[in-house]
């Protein structure tokens, strides 16, 4: 039961970076959210390490849209300090999920007990 949970913030991150290609019209992030959840029931190595480059550039992502948006807020002379820290906490949590996949229960799921 308590490796269930390690999958929560990491299905959460996945769907909130869909969510944010949706409201951008990027459908081929939308379309990739389901599939890399998907993809979590493969007990392959390749699969960890490829959710932890889709979370570490989903967190880049979310550093990206902040900047962005807080150079139009300001430009515009609204407050951007509030959206600073919520997607603050957001690109937080996608990193953290990312680094989930190097815990010790999650390295036996996926078959990487090396010292890799």
């Amino acid at each position: 039961m308590k490796k269930i949970l390690l999958y929560i913030p990491v299905v959460l991150s996945i769907l909130v970076l869909g969510a944010h290609f949706l409201r951008f019209g990027n459908w081929l992030g939308v379309y990739a959210a389901p599939l890399l959840i998907a993809l979590l029931f493969l007990r392959r190595p390749w699969v960890a390490r490829l959710m932890q480059l889709v979370l570490v550039l989903g967190t880049l992502e979310w550093l990206r849209t902040m900047y962005e948006l807080a150079n139009i807020r300001a430009l515009h002379g609204e407050p951007y300090g509030r959206m600073l820290v919520i997607l603050g906490v957001v690109a937080a949590v996608t990193f953290c999920s990312a680094l989930l996949f190097e815990s010790k229960a999650l390295r036996q799921i996926y078959g990487r007990t090396g010292p890799n």
